[in-house]
Parts: C-alpha cells; structure tokens; sequence
C-alpha cells in the first residue's frame, strides 16, 4: 500500500504498510473534490457511491457509502484533518492526514490505525498503488 503525500517541504512516497518514507515522489494525482451540502467541509473525496468529508468539528470525518444521501461521523479519536483519500476500487481502504501524521483504515473508517512516521505539514494525499 503506497501513499504520495504532499507536504510542505515537497512530495514523498510513503509504504503504509511498513511505514517508512520511500523517498521523494513527483505529484499527488489530482481529483475533483464531490459537491458535499455539508457545513464546514475542509476536504472531500468520493470513490464510487462511497464519499468521505473531513469537517471542521469533532469527530473529524462524515462517510456516505450512498452517494450523499445519507451520513455518519466517524473518526471520534482522530486529530483535525487537512486530507483524504480512497482506494481506487477497495473503498474500505481510506488514507486521512492530520497535521504531520497519517492515519490509515481498512474497514471503512470504523477502525483507524496511526503511523509512527512524523511528516512536514500535510498539504494532500492520495493511493497510488
């Protein structure tokens, strides 16, 4: 599982799964953001009917796995959050970013997992695997 991050210091590779920084990348891949009716909507992402919203308020994060039509929060033990991402094709598999850290779920944000890398400030990430 191989993350591009950008930071405010460049672009790095990060292997989720080892959790080590893999060396310098080129560029996050770039997404449209989905039209979220939300308040206070930081960033967004959507793969499929699944979309993700980080907002400005505890907990941190609103999923919809029907394309908007419904929410929950999620993420209660999480820090404010400056990025998102989905796998293409699993989104079970989402990637958020706090401040300098990444946090990584594989069930569909019910269950979050820090990693001991520290990083520059987050700027965006993305799934590039």
């Amino acid at each position: 599982m191989i993350a591009v991050v950008e930071t405010v210091d460049g672009v790095v590779l990060v292997d989720v799964g080892e959790e080590v920084v893999l060396g310098p990348g080129k560029e996050v891949p770039v997404s449209d953001a989905p039209s979220v009716s939300l308040p206070r909507v930081v960033a967004s992402v959507q793969s499929g009917a699944t979309i993700v919203a980080i907002v400005d308020r505890r907990p941190p994060l609103a999923i919809s796995h029907d394309a908007g039509e419904t929410w929950r929060e999620a993420g209660g033990g999480l820090p404010a959050g400056f990025a998102v991402a989905i796998a293409d094709g699993d989104p079970d598999r989402m990637l958020y970013a706090g401040r300098n850290r990444l946090y990584v779920s594989d069930n569909g944000g019910v269950f979050w997992r820090g990693l001991a890398l520290e990083l520059p400030d987050i700027v965006s990430v993305a799934w590039v695997d």
